[in-house]
């Protein structure tokens, strides 16, 4: 199937599909050639990691988990047997994304701050140690 050829489905359409007997996921962005939707029913049992993981993300966007895993080639090529269609960028879609992206942005610069703050909480208790050993 071609990039071209793909049926395009809606995030609502994509969502009905959540159980065990039925079940699809978004996987894929930007950097790997967008977002393609995929009817992993068939897979669930064989599943490395089992059934529960791919359940808890049935008609849902993955794409974060997936990557976050560090998925191996082979079960990027296993992944391409259940591709059945593309996900519908439209407005209200691209609108999403955005704010989902941007909340991700504000969450991470937040947590690099709370980074910053345990570094000098740190270098104080140590100073503090070192000023009572002299």
């Amino acid at each position: 199937m071609t990039d071209e050829s793909l049926k395009e489905h809606t995030v609502d359409e994509i969502s009905k599909h959540n159980t065990e007997g039925d079940c699809w996921c978004i996987i894929g962005n930007a950097s790997n050639g967008g977002p393609k939707v995929y009817d992993i029913t068939k897979y669930l049992d064989d599943h490395p990691g089992g059934a529960e993981v791919l359940l808890d993300l049935a008609g849902q966007d993955a794409d974060e988990f997936f990557e976050d895993i560090g998925h191996s080639s082979d079960a990027r090529d296993e992944l391409k047997r259940y591709l059945i269609g593309a996900l519908k960028i439209d407005e209200a879609e691209l609108a999403r994304r955005a704010a989902a992206a941007e909340a991700k942005a504000k969450k991470e610069a937040e947590g690099g701050s709370n980074l910053v703050f345990i570094l000098i909480a740190i270098l104080a208790i140590a100073f503090g140690y070192y000023k009572t050993q002299m």
